[in-house]
């Protein structure tokens, strides 16, 4: 079917250079109010600071400029309402909110696009969204820090084990491990706010790719929006999507870590470790097996984790090839960072629900820690602080006593001090002072180490930035 009408809305958009509307095919892929609609709070904060700049510099009459801003105000409200109605024939949301303004204000509203372009009002909007963004996940970002900071206060002395190669290494104790996550988080946090920095330029003004003839005050409408300053090339201004990119590649990084504390929630809640337990509101049955709670929270939060890097490929693959300066492939930029940030957003909201959710099996953690031969490092280290043995020479002889209590089915603690004298003679029954979890965390006092004190202090002093930032 093809749609060859001459109604106002094709004029609208298409002006005079063409006779009729585009067919049915060419309307579905050229549409993008279907989710540019998002960007109706952005579009309208735009066009009233554009509006108000017209009228400062003398462009437009202020009782058309008055006119336009009480409009854009009624258009808000029914959007906000649920009043509005967004039409596919409009093509985005740019248009179907001049076309309203039209209805409701008649000749000022064709007044409104002086000195502008899609091009620009449409990074304009993009940026703005972003930004916004950003401030929204920021606040889950420290509300997720604030739980994991929290858990670790109550957790500074909670013995657990800590891995490397998923194999018991050295204990350590879980506020430690927890704030781990908080300086990972903090990192996060402040990429986003790098990436801010460099996105907080106003494209405004830019117009299609060339700038503009009129006397428009950049800077004007720059402030008015927040933004630090206008952009400093028309061409760069409209063509650029580094900062949807950079905020992408940050939330990549942020969902990355989000998917490795989710796995280890998977794997502490798994029947062998039975670190932790969920409740039953981040944990789903099975439809068979009637004892089965199933760490699904953890497990989404996971696998959302594609969805967010793959945003982050579609948009490096749709500019690659792009020549300046607009070109309509930038219309594919939206999509996936709006995707990114549902997903990204569920993630944070679900990780703050299961870390205060979650119920601590101190004594598993505590048993586990105990096994492997954990305290062997500490045993090498006593050798070299005590017998003043080269730390190579007590690796060797550690290495020695613990595959003596592997063949005796022992853990290091419980050899005898005859069977350590025949590794080492000068070992004295003092070596048993330190083959205990508690003596191997609480002896971890360097600057970051895992001694209760150090993690008692570490997160009171996150807890307080995060509660004065």
């Amino acid at each position: 079917m093809n749609d060859k009408s001459n109604s106002p809305a094709s004029a609208l958009q298409w002006g005079g250079r063409f006779a009729a509307g585009p067919d049915a095919i060419m309307q579905a892929i050229n549409a993008s109010i279907g989710f540019d609609r998002k960007l109706w709070r952005q579009d309208i904060a735009a066009s009233r600071a554009h509006a108000a700049m017209l009228k400062a510099t003398g462009i437009l009459d202020p009782a058309d400029v008055q006119s336009i801003d009480d409009g854009l105000a009624q258009i808000a409200a029914e959007i906000e309402a649920g009043k509005f109605t967004f039409k596919e024939s409009l093509e985005d949301i740019h248009t179907n909110i001049e076309a309203r303004l039209t209805e409701i204000v008649g000749e000022p509203a064709r007044k409104l696009h002086t000195a502008r372009s899609r091009n620009d009002q449409v990074a304009t909007d993009f940026r703005l969204f972003v930004r916004d963004a950003i401030d929204a996940i920021e606040l889950q970002i420290k509300d997720l820090m604030l739980a994991l900071a929290s858990r670790a206060a109550q957790h500074a002395a909670t013995v657990m084990p800590g891995f490397t190669h998923l194999q018991t290494a050295q204990p350590v104790t879980l506020g430690h491990h927890l704030l781990a996550y908080v300086e990972m988080l903090s990192r996060d946090a402040g990429r986003l706010r790098d990436a801010k920095t460099r996105l907080n330029e106003c494209p405004l003004g830019a117009a299609a790719l060339a700038g503009t003839s009129f006397p428009i005050d950049r800077n004007f409408t720059a402030k008015a929006l927040g933004f630090d300053r206008p952009t400093a090339n028309s061409l760069d201004s409209v063509s650029d999507r580094d900062f949807a990119l950079e905020f992408l590649a940050a939330l990549s990084i942020l969902a990355m870590h989000l998917s490795r504390f989710a796995e280890e929630i998977i794997i502490w809640c798994s029947a062998p470790f039975r670190f932790i337990a969920l409740s039953d509101a981040f944990t789903t049955g099975s439809s068979i097996m009637p004892q089965k709670r199933n760490p699904d929270a953890a497990e989404l939060a996971r696998a959302k984790t594609g969805r967010i890097f793959g945003a982050l490929i579609a948009l490096l693959t749709v500019m690659k090839g792009l020549p300046m300066a607009y070109a309509k492939d930038m219309q594919e930029d939206k999509e996936p960072v709006f995707d990114a940030i549902g997903a990204i957003t569920l993630c944070l909201s679900a990780t703050a629900g299961m870390v205060r959710d979650m119920t601590v099996n101190t004594q598993n953690m505590r048993a586990l820690a105990a096994s492997g031969f954990a305290t062997a490092t500490d045993l090498a280290d006593w050798l070299v602080r005590i017998l003043q043995m080269p730390f190579r020479d007590a690796h060797h002889v550690t290495g020695r006593l613990v595959a003596l209590a592997e063949a005796q089915n022992l853990d290091l603690a419980q050899l005898s001090l005859t069977d350590m004298r025949s590794i080492e003679p000068r070992i004295t029954d003092e070596i048993f002072d330190v083959l205990t979890v508690d003596a191997s965390v609480t002896s971890r006092t360097s600057y970051g180490g895992t001694a209760p004190g150090n993690v008692a202090a570490a997160a009171a002093k996150w807890l307080d930035t995060l509660a004065n930032p």
